[in-house]
């Protein structure tokens, strides 16, 4: 891995006066260190994985250097006077809850240096999500008090208490863009490319855009984007319409309120990012994602309703302009069901769907075809109908995030957890979790290529892939065995 960021940090700092023994590289490779072997985010473990360095390290790294008196060996005083020189030199002027342009490069700098060239050829795609992360800094003991971390704010979160459905917590939202495979492509390692950490006033949603926008400024092509509900439940212009010109697909799941028909347009209904013809049963129309631990009966006649829908959509029959509008025409004329209205249609086989058109016919049922402005379904169009099979799969994807953070936070290795990280501050906390990123992206590939060798080795001796153990059993599971236990 190799990075120019520690470069154009150094150029950042102050020169002149004592020359400074630590460098900018030595001391982000103590952190990386530090992170390494599971230590948590203080300078002092970073001071402790710099000394523990071999003699040869240690005075390459500057670490250890000849003073008149003899070998110097690294203080903690230099450590803490070099990462407070970082801080100062990429922390903004007026502190507002969100990193400088100077911090966003170095942290864009150093996770892409942890992603291996093989792997951004292999996908486009991007998870995102976000999580609380909680500053070591007491909360302040009243409203607009004073605390010793006046960028944090309060913030809600899911609870784990029996009963109680989110928490408070003092700290930042943290998120993450973590790579995912290709909707048909190869499984890849699911490394973080991206992060951003903020204080709780401040829309995530909102605020990733800005990454995203950057990752594009540097060349880098967009392609999926998954996210969930927390990300389609904003306001158009704030996350779905500048990815859109970005040029990603949006992948996510509808937030509840945005579910089913929603007003019409020419006539026909708005459902879930899509026109509809205006006869459309409501059973159809009011279908809503598959519940977790569907049967296997309960996915295939879900999937069979949300292809029959399918067959009412108004269909494409251009794609957008540069202003978003794109022209659709009436699933009759397509050739998807049958109607009166449509006399071609009529010939259709009568395994079609024939629909009875209204007594006043309306602009969508009139027109051979009809424009429609990205107003009409500015936040809900996505990459595939919601909520088909094919959205079902490609949004299964997503998780990958959640184990993006599931791992950050496990308490086995780093445990990014309050205390975890003792510097308060966007930018000084932005540093320590770009730097435990870029490890745990390093862990990935380690196990990642672990797994594709085994994969090999059993395929080169003709043996069946290995399958991961199913680990949930259900009630249906326990009646079926006659058991009644989770042992048999």
């Amino acid at each position: 891995m190799h990075s120019e960021a520690p470069e154009h940090v150094e150029v950042l700092l102050p020169a002149g006066g004592r020359p400074r023994q630590l460098s900018v590289h030595a001391l982000l490779l103590g952190m990386l260190l530090a992170h390494a072997d599971g230590r948590p985010a203080h300078l002092t473990r970073v001071h402790a994985a710099l000394v523990a360095l071999s003699p040869p390290d240690r005075r390459r790294l500057g670490v250890e250097v000849e003073w008149r008196g003899g070998p110097h060996l690294l203080t903690y005083r230099q450590v803490e006077r070099t990462f407070h020189l970082i801080v100062e030199a990429l922390s903004k002027e007026n502190p507002d809850g969100e990193p400088s342009d100077a911090l966003c490069g170095v942290m864009d700098a150093l996770l892409e240096a942890s992603v291996p060239s093989w792997v951004r050829e292999a996908t486009s795609a991007l998870a995102v999500d976000w999580s609380d992360h909680e500053t070591f800094s007491t909360p302040p003991s009243e409203k607009g008090g004073l605390c010793a971390d006046p960028e944090a704010s309060w913030g809600r979160r899911k609870s784990n208490q029996p009963g109680q459905r989110d928490e408070k917590f003092f700290g930042y939202e943290l998120q993450a863009a973590t790579m995912v495979r290709e909707e048909h492509g190869p499984a890849v390692p699911e490394l973080v490319r991206r992060i951003l950490l903020t204080n709780c006033h401040i829309d995530p949603p909102h605020a990733f855009v800005r990454v995203l926008e950057r990752m594009v400024e540097d060349k880098i092509t967009l392609g999926d984007v998954l996210a969930d509900s927390g990300y389609a439940h904003r306001v158009p212009a704030h996350w779905a319409l500048p990815l859109r010109a970005l040029g990603a697909a949006i992948v996510t799941d509808h937030h509840p309120a945005d579910r089913g028909p929603r007003g019409t347009f020419g006539g026909a209904v708005i459902s879930n990012g899509n026109l509809y013809c205006p006869s459309t049963p409501a059973t159809l129309l009011t279908l809503g994602p598959l519940a977790r631990g569907a049967s296997r009966e309960e996915i295939a006649a879900h999937d069979a309703m949300t292809a029959e829908l399918a067959r009412y959509k108004l269909g494409r029959i251009s794609a957008d302009d540069a202003d978003g509008y794109h022209r659709v025409i009436c699933p009759a004329a397509a050739g998807k069901v049958r109607c009166p209205v449509r006399e071609r249609s009529m010939t259709l086989s009568h395994l079609r769907p024939q629909v009875i058109p209204p007594e006043r016919l309306s602009r969508c049922c009139s027109q051979q075809s009809m424009t429609v402005p990205v107003a009409v379904t500015a936040k809900t169009a996505q990459k595939h109908d919601y909520p088909s099979k094919a959205h079902r799969i490609s949004y299964a994807r997503r998780t990958a995030v959640e184990r993006t953070f599931s791992t950050a936070k496990d308490r086995a290795s780093n445990d990014m957890t309050k205390g975890w990280c003792r510097v308060m501050g966007v930018t000084a906390i932005s540093l320590f979790a770009a730097t435990v990123f870029v490890v745990r992206n390093e862990r990935i590939l380690d196990a990642f290529e672990v797994r594709e060798t085994e994969e090999k080795r059993r395929q080169a001796a003709g043996l069946e892939p290995k399958l991961r153990r199913r680990r949930r059993t259900t009630l249906d599971d326990l009646v079926a065995s006659g058991t009644g236990s989770l042992t048999t």
